[in-house]
């Protein structure tokens, strides 16, 4: 196990930013960005064990300076939408940007966590970013202490951790935003990669992509996969042109480390299992990706990524039945993901 440091270039302000590498034993790598705690590459083994970069980024800072589709970004502090960029806690009332087409507060506002430098440690095999949010950034009450740490293990498992405390309640939802392709960033469609999604129930959204407040099983519909399914299999059925859907883990217990989605891709023989203490997991198929971004392996077009991102609900500040979102002073949040790498 390495990590090594390079510098990743400055901020339009002059910030210094680097770029850390972890390699393991088997000669996977991942490199993390103190801009925006952002995951740029991520190499592993086919069933070949050719390696290759299977996380959509940019080779250079600047990619990240400019608007993207928040490729590998650590976001918060709320991650998805929350409708009319408004939630009352405790009595108050708090207005947020709406920079989601003007209905809804998206990732945490035009200046979310990737769009900061975090501090960065290295203790042992793990990276430690850290980032301070003050009270009223981006509209959110209460200074934030955030921490988002990577682990390369040698089992190809790449752990990411978040975590946070507050000084006045807050709303806080993080995740990683990364974009997976298994057979290669840039090589083509994820059409054909098979998913797995261990969720027997979904949120419905209305044409905002904002939920309803329902809890409904997805037996009988396009979201079912709860047997391996091809993502073209019936995403014809899908609204937006394609997946973007928030669905509920089945933990047996809250908070337990649970299997949430395995996908693999057929022709490389790559598998990813996804695992996480989160209630929910959200596909996204990279509806959105229309060619205007060109980043590691060349330009991504519709459907080039597929996200899987661990998370609350969307939106869960305005659903009192959706799992609680609010931290508390003296409170702890506490959030792993893990991504497994294995091959057929």
């Amino acid at each position: 196990m390495a990590i090594t440091k390079s510098p990743y270039g400055k901020t339009t302000d002059g910030q210094a930013v680097d770029l850390y590498t972890l390699t393991n034993s088997q000669d996977a790598s991942a490199k993390v960005t103190t801009f925006g705690a952002i995951l740029t590459e991520l190499h592993v083994p086919d069933k070949h064990g050719k390696l290759a970069n299977v996380a959509l980024g940019f080779s250079t800072l600047d990619g990240y300076l400019k608007p993207h589709p928040h490729l590998g970004s650590t976001v918060g502090r709320y991650a998805n939408r929350i409708a009319d960029g408004q939630f009352t806690l405790d009595g108050k009332t708090y207005t947020l940007a709406k920079n989601d087409n003007g209905v809804a507060n998206l990732h945490g506002g035009p200046r979310g966590f990737d769009k900061f430098v975090w501090t960065a440690a290295v203790h042992g095999n793990t990276l430690e970013l850290t980032l301070i949010s003050p009270a009223g950034d981006q509209g959110f009450p209460g200074t934030l202490k955030a921490t988002a740490t990577y682990t390369l293990t040698d089992k190809n498992e790449l752990i990411l951790t978040f975590g946070a405390t507050t000084d006045a309640p807050t709303p806080i939802n993080m995740c990683n935003h990364a974009y997976f392709n298994l057979a290669g960033a840039g090589t083509g469609t994820v059409l054909n990669h098979l998913v797995y999604l261990n969720a027997q129930c979904y949120t419905p959204t209305d044409a905002n992509l904002l939920p309803t407040g329902e809890i409904l099983p997805v037996a009988g519909t396009a979201l079912d996969f709860t047997k391996p399914t091809a993502i073209s299999a019936r995403i014809a059925h899908c609204s937006g042109g394609g997946y973007d859907n928030n669905f509920v883990i089945n933990h047996a217990k809250p908070g337990d480390l649970t299997l949430a989605a395995t996908v693999t891709d057929p022709a490389s023989g790559r598998i990813m299992d996804v695992l996480t203490t989160q209630p929910a997991i959200q596909l996204y198929t990279g509806n959105f990706l229309d060619g205007s971004v060109t980043g590691n392996g060349g330009t991504y077009l519709k459907h080039y990524g597929f996200c899987l991102e661990t998370q609350h609900f969307p939106d869960s500040v305005n659903h009192p039945n959706f799992p609680n979102t609010i931290l508390r002073p003296g409170q702890t949040y506490h959030h792993q993901a893990i991504y497994h790498f294995r091959n057929a």
